[in-house]
């Protein structure tokens, strides 16, 4: 094991058991991203209740290059499942991390401009033509903000290209309507000085 590891427990007696468990969770994150410069592990009991069993909380702060993952999960009866929660959570974020470092970001579709040039409201779908010219599909069910009924043939329309099973069409669709404020006219200024 490279990384450098802190096991801490507050408020819980300590268990050999419990810190194999950890080192094990800890040393198999490095599979998920070899650079982990170090990992500090609080286990804790934070409040203890009368009328309720105690609840663990885990926390998990991996350092690797350029930053500082934190990862912190919703207190558990037992600690096992709230380590494996914990470790999950740390295992997703250091893959993502290690995605972004790869360049391998998901790109996200451009939003595209249109206008709605024919409806079938009894069918509850309609098209859109894109700036180019061409037609897509949409259904009522792809619209951003479920006002279809508001819908009129020439409203200006935001959305993203998709291929469906019958060709490429229109997902996400919205009016993409915000109120602009006309700026007020200001007072025309007087320059020069006051004698």
């Amino acid at each position: 094991m490279k990384l450098q590891l802190q096991i801490t427990t507050r408020d819980i007696p300590h268990s050999d058991a419990l810190e194999s468990h950890i080192r094990q969770k800890a040393e198999k994150l490095e599979t998920f991203y070899p650079q982990i410069m170090g990992c500090r592990i609080v286990v804790e009991v934070p409040h203890k209740h009368k009328h309720q069993g105690n609840l663990f909380n885990v926390r998990l702060d991996i350092t690797v290059p350029g930053k500082e993952l934190v990862v912190t999960r919703e207190p558990n009866e037992d600690v096992y499942v709230a380590l494996r929660d914990a470790f999950d959570a740390a295992k997703r974020q250091l893959e993502d991390y290690g995605r972004r470092q790869r360049g391998e970001v998901k790109a996200h579709a451009p939003v595209l401009h249109g206008k709605v040039v024919r409806l079938m409201p009894e069918e509850g779908y309609g098209f859109v033509e894109t700036s180019s010219g061409q037609e897509l599909y949409f259904h009522r069910e792809n619209l951003a903000n479920n006002n279809f009924e508001q819908l009129e043939e020439g409203s200006e329309v935001q959305f993203l290209e998709d291929i469906g099973s019958e060709g490429f069409q229109a997902k996400r669709v919205s009016t993409g309507k915000r109120q602009v404020e006309e700026p007020e006219e200001a007072e025309p200024r007087l320059t020069g000085s006051a004698d």
